[in-house]
């Protein structure tokens, strides 16, 4: 059988799909903050600080895809972009490296693939750490088709409309007419449908086309039309490894995929390239906490990096000299020497305090909380003191603790104060004050564990410890 020849896309079920939105950690950013010579603004876009990552960041989006930064007044080479490059960003915790790779998902635009994956989601029961990479780098190769559909295009002179004897069917005509000619054509029930849900009269110009009955009120007479899609490899192939196609996309568990399917499928993107049917989309595959992967996914990547189907791979690491995953050898960010001399690193540092405070205020923004300027004073000191992430995590925290005050005095308003700061900062511990409790609680917890040694609590002796 020849898999190849039935190859679909399913293009026009996904064009269907949404995307819901919320208010995560990182919703905020809408870009890297890049001028158009790629020069970093101070606060842009959502983006503070991190002014010499967020450019090198910059220049690989326009080695990858140079129509991301093409402006009116910048003259950008139009050459396809690059493949098979890998990107480290190493800094230490809460030093933006998430943030840059969703600003750079944000700037290459939503026709440009980018994934996103933690190391450990590789780790499953249900298939192969290899299959789950594979998975993820088609994901981030995009397809972009060009199919040229039949149109029925023209006014509408008259819409007629028939019922049977019964009452359950119907049937009808609609005459078209455009400069050259008037047609009839018939009419079933869906388009019929159709034709009612779009409330088209005579004197309308519609567009029908053939293949799905879809019809489209439009402003003028078209003669041709010639629509564009984009999907990731990795959409092409579940559609065709599964009977149930595009349905499989939102199942969840889309399995593993067999070999030889890839491999008519790479085959037939291929002669849809030569024909100029389709043109491959450079996407961006993000790996974060990138040290967790161990010497069989290194050496994978390794590999694969050097396949023409190959995504730009933006790895993050706050790891310094760590050990390497399934060896005793030890390495910088964790990664092993050969797959460290392919990637280019780009460092983050630590905020300033003024940065701090515009992330701070933005983050607030965002969440929709007000803060009184001494709350945020002390937001910044506990940023510098527990970390930001704790202190970005007490926001939401202090307003409701602001609206509780309101309530119980029966005035006031919803701005968070210095005192509900503090409420909510004797309410959750940070890491640091973490550990000072549990020095203070060392001997009654149930299993301590001091280097090599396990310390039994007192209670231990009433269940076996391992």
């Amino acid at each position: 059988m020849d898999i190849g020849a039935g190859i679909t896309t399913g293009t026009a079920e996904l064009r269907e799909a949404t995307r819901m939105e919320r208010i995560g950690v990182h919703s905020h950013i809408t870009g890297l903050g890049l001028d158009d010579r790629l020069e970093p603004r101070p606060n842009s876009q959502g983006m503070v600080g991190q002014l010499r990552a967020r450019k090198a960041a910059g220049v690989i989006l326009r080695m990858l895809s140079p129509s991301s930064f093409s402006s009116a007044s910048t003259t950008v080479s139009t050459a396809p972009g690059l493949s098979g490059r890998a990107i480290l960003l190493a800094g230490p915790p809460s030093t933006g490296k998430t943030a840059i790779a969703r600003g750079m998902a944000a700037t290459l635009g939503p026709d440009v693939p980018f994934t996103t994956i933690t190391a450990s989601e590789v780790y499953s029961l249900s298939m192969s750490k290899t299959e789950a990479l594979t998975q993820a780098l088609r994901r981030s190769i995009g397809v972009r088709i060009r199919e040229e559909e039949e149109v029925v295009e023209g006014e509408v002179v008259e819409i007629v409309v028939e019922r049977g004897i019964t009452g359950s069917g119907k049937s009808g005509r609609v005459i078209l007419k455009t400069t050259d000619m008037e047609t009839v054509y018939e009419m079933g029930g869906k388009m019929i449908d159709e034709m009612t849900k779009e409330k088209v009269l005579a004197g309308d110009i519609i567009s029908i086309i053939k293949s799905s009955g879809r019809i489209t009120k439009l402003g003028e007479i078209l003669t041709r039309r010639t629509t564009t899609h984009t999907v990731s490899l990795h959409e092409i192939d579940i559609i065709n490894s599964r009977t149930q196609g595009f349905l499989a996309l939102f199942a969840g568990d889309t399995g593993e995929v067999a070999a030889p399917l890839r491999a008519q499928i790479d085959v037939k993107v291929g002669e849809w390239r030569e024909e100029g049917k389709a043109e491959l989309v450079t996407g961006v595959l993000f790996i974060d906490e990138v040290h967790m992967l161990d010497m069989e996914c290194f050496s994978f990547l390794n590999r694969a990096l050097e396949g023409e189907l190959a995504p730009l791979v933006v790895m993050a690491s706050n790891r310094g000299i760590a050990r390497i995953r399934g060896t005793e050898m030890r390495g910088p960010h964790g990664l092993p020497p050969d797959l460290l001399d392919r990637v280019l690193i780009v460092a983050t540092s630590k905020y300033a305090p003024e940065e701090v405070r515009q992330i701070i205020k933005i983050r607030c923004q965002e969440e929709d909380v007000e803060v009184g300027a001494d709350a945020e004073e002390l937001l910044v000191q506990i940023a510098g003191e527990a970390g930001m992430r704790y202190a970005l995590g007490l926001i939401a925290v202090s307003q409701v603790v602001a609206r509780r005050r309101m309530k119980n005095t029966g005035g006031g308003s919803e701005v968070v104060e210095v005192e509900d700061l503090r409420r909510a900062y004797g309410c959750f511990m940070d890491p640091g004050r973490s550990v000072q409790w549990l020095k203070e609680q060392q001997g009654s917890l149930l299993v301590e564990e001091i280097g090599s040694d396990i310390i039994q609590g007192q209670n231990a002796d009433k269940m076996d410890v391992v």
